[in-house]
């Protein structure tokens, strides 16, 4: 039996959820909701439909020692919730810098989650980042909203490839400055 890998990442407490690392029983939540079409053509790395074995791997790559990314699950169980709602991640990009990606599942899309994930974890601020970066497809302006609610600034336009679209899809790209 595989256990869990315990990895130097902080919980993080918010009002609704806990953001906490990935462990292996989060498997089965990420399929069901990163197998979404429309969860996974809002995001640069999902596929459609998911590959056999890609969320296993997800989760082996977030409890390694040396990753590049470290993923929180959205979970809701202290508010009476799923163990996975959503996933958050801050990925290194360059001394002090890093770039915030996330993404919530369906059923909670419109209910504050994804805002309240993003605040939570730019006021932790786990990896002391002096800049987050983020970028979003501008066909998903809620996703926009939650940036530009939670502080972030726009800098302009540019393009990210969309493995579920498997195309080149046009961004809007962000950045907040911490104090």
């Amino acid at each position: 039996m595989k256990h869990d890998t315990i990895v130097n990442q902080p919980v993080i407490n918010a009002d609704r959820i806990v953001l906490r690392p990935l462990r292996r029983s989060d498997q089965g939540l990420i399929e069901m909701y990163a197998g979404d079409k429309d969860v996974a053509a809002n995001t640069t790395s999902i596929p459609h439909p998911l590959p056999p074995g890609s969320i296993e791997a997800l989760i082996q790559r977030a409890q390694s020692e040396d990753r590049m990314e470290d993923i929180w699950a959205m979970d809701g169980t202290a508010d009476g919730g799923p163990e996975v709602m959503g996933v958050i991640g801050l990925t290194r990009v360059d001394h002090g810098k890093s770039e915030i990606s996330y993404w919530v599942a369906p059923a909670f899309w419109n209910t504050g989650l994804a805002s309240e994930a993003v605040r939570t974890l730019i006021a932790a601020n786990p990896l002391q980042s002096d800049t987050i970066f983020a970028s979003v497809f501008q066909d998903n302006p809620a996703s926009a909203r939650v940036l530009t609610n939670c502080g972030f600034q726009y800098l302009g336009d540019a393009e990210s490839f969309s493995v579920a679209r498997d195309a080149a899809v046009p961004t809007w790209t962000y950045s907040l400055k911490q104090s």
